[in-house]
């Protein structure tokens, strides 16, 4: 860890040190800076992350570091099989219900419609969303990715735990000054993630995560989907 590094870690943690403040500066960022980040910090946001609650202790996580040429042969990989339009690619589990009902479809829409006007991206403008999905793929630029894999004999206990793990992940990268995004696109290809990092069939992909410092020029990072009230989701049994 270099000194710009540790002056830029120590500079924004000084914001962001309590875990209230850690969560809520906590975004989904979609655009970074080219500043690396260490491999020694990575270990220390997960070993915090190992702190995570599962079941009878069970820990069922298991995370894949990409860093450098690992990084980009395999984001190359996942972005090819999405801008082709690769055949035969099929997620190992379903992430939404299908159909999707309300009050999830207006959210999921509020949110899609939100990042596109964000970047000026107007419905009709099919092949601007398509890149700037495909940006997924890649990391988004970030120096850092995380897939995570679990045992596919694990019950839906387990991928609750996983939640907390994946969480705490990002909670713990925010008191370093980091950024992340958690991205179920990365679960699209899970044939890709396979091939390219030699992982056995018993191994469902569940999810990605970029990690680095937050580009503050992006105009993309300014986007952030607005949240249920507590009133709209808690009710208090008196």
């Amino acid at each position: 860890m270099n000194d710009a590094t540790m002056i830029k870690i120590e500079t924004v943690t000084a914001t962001s040190r309590t875990v209230a403040e850690a969560i809520q500066s906590r975004r989904s960022i979609r655009a970074y800076l080219t500043d690396p980040v260490p491999s020694d910090l990575v270990r220390q946001v997960l070993q915090l992350a190992s702190h995570a609650p599962s079941g009878s202790n069970l820990q069922p996580w298991k995370v894949h570091v990409l860093l450098g040429e690992t990084l980009s042969r395999v984001g190359g990989a996942l972005n090819e099989a999405f801008v082709g339009d690769e055949a035969g690619h099929e997620r190992d589990y379903k992430y939404y219900t299908d159909p999707l009902f309300e009050p999830f479809i207006a959210r999921r829409r509020a949110c899609g419609l939100g990042l596109y006007n964000t970047l000026g991206i107007l419905r009709d403008q099919k092949d601007r969303m398509k890149a700037q999905r495909a940006m997924n793929y890649n990391f988004f630029g970030a120096p850092v990715g995380l897939v995570f894999t679990i045992d596919r004999r694990l019950e839906k206990g387990s991928w609750l735990d996983y939640g907390m793990f994946m969480q705490t992940i990002m909670i713990a990268a925010r008191s370093f000054g980091l950024h992340t995004c958690p991205q179920a696109s990365i679960g699209e290809f899970p044939a890709v993630v396979r091939r390219e990092l030699k992982l056995d069939d018993d191994q469902i992909v569940v999810a990605g995560l970029s990690m680095g410092f937050a580009d503050p020029d992006a105009i993309v990072n300014g986007f952030s989907p607005p949240r249920e009230p507590v009133s709209g989701f808690a009710t208090f049994h008196e």
